[in-house]
Parts: C-alpha cells; structure tokens; sequence
C-alpha cells in the first residue's frame, strides 16, 4: 500500500475510535485510493444512512482526509462547509462513490470539493469544505510525500 494512502488510513482512524460520529455513521466507508491532493472512496448504502446528512458528513470527512494526503496530521478546523444535491443517491445496497480533490492550500486555509457519483457514474452531489490549517503545519506527526505518494521523504513512515 502507497504511503499516502497508508498515511491517511492512521489519520482516519483518530476520526473513528472511541465510537465518534464516523464510526457511526459510515463505518462500511472505503479507501479506495489516496495521493497527494485527492482521496476515492466508497461505501453501500445502507438502509440507517440513506439520507442528505451523508452526504454532508462525507463532505467534512473526505474533504479531511484530501487535506491529510499532503502530509498533514492535523487537518484543521472547518470555516466553511456545503453541499448540493443533484439527484437521488441511489437506494439501500447501491455503491456510493466519492472523489474529494484539495483545490488549493494556503498558509491559513485548505480549499476541498468532493464529487459523489452512483454507481452508473452520474454526479448525484457535490461538496466544498474550506478548513483553517494555520496551526496544524507544524505537527510532529506531519510528514511529505513523494509526488506519486509512494514514499515518505520525510518524517515517520509507519506500517
């Protein structure tokens, strides 16, 4: 498994122990892919998560973790977050896609999108989340990856 992908797999799971909301709301969530600025994902659909508010959800986590894929452990504090809808997800059983992309990263501010598809590929919503990062550029836990995300350059790499 590549680095990056590696690398935000350990940043998710601060989001799920302890039974936080992720763990609740989609623990069948998927990394299908990680590296550097972007982040696919699945999960099924479920009859408990069918609704907007997954969406929603997804939007603040995905948008995260394509924020992690540059290497930063602490993904910052949300200023800004929505999402539109665009037809129906799909029904209980379907495979929920997802592509969060980080848009731009400054010194202060993080930019996401994240575009979720059903399982023919059509656009069923759109999410953007905008994340101060000012103070997590500097964690002990941060490290840089290598342009494809295969490798860690520098900080730890943990298995």
């Amino acid at each position: 498994m590549a680095a990056c992908k590696r690398f935000i797999q350990r940043v998710r799971k601060g989001f799920t122990v302890e039974a936080r909301h992720d763990a609740k709301c989609f623990p069948n969530l998927v990394i299908n892919r990680a590296v550097p600025g972007e982040v696919e994902a699945s999960l099924r659909i479920l009859q408990y998560n069918i609704h907007g508010g997954l969406i929603m959800s997804l939007t603040d986590t995905l948008g995260s973790l394509a924020i992690a894929t540059k290497g930063q452990w602490m993904t910052g504090v949300s200023t800004n977050i929505g999402t539109s809808f665009v037809r129906s997800g799909g029904k209980v059983g379907d495979i929920l896609h997802a592509k969060a992309v980080l848009t731009g990263m400054g010194k202060s501010l993080a930019y996401t999108r994240v575009d979720f598809t059903n399982p023919v590929g059509e656009l069923v919503a759109y999410g953007y989340h905008t994340k101060y990062v000012g103070k997590s550029s500097s964690h002990d836990n941060n490290v840089k990856f290598s342009e494809d995300g295969e490798t860690v350059l520098e900080g730890k790499d943990v298995e």
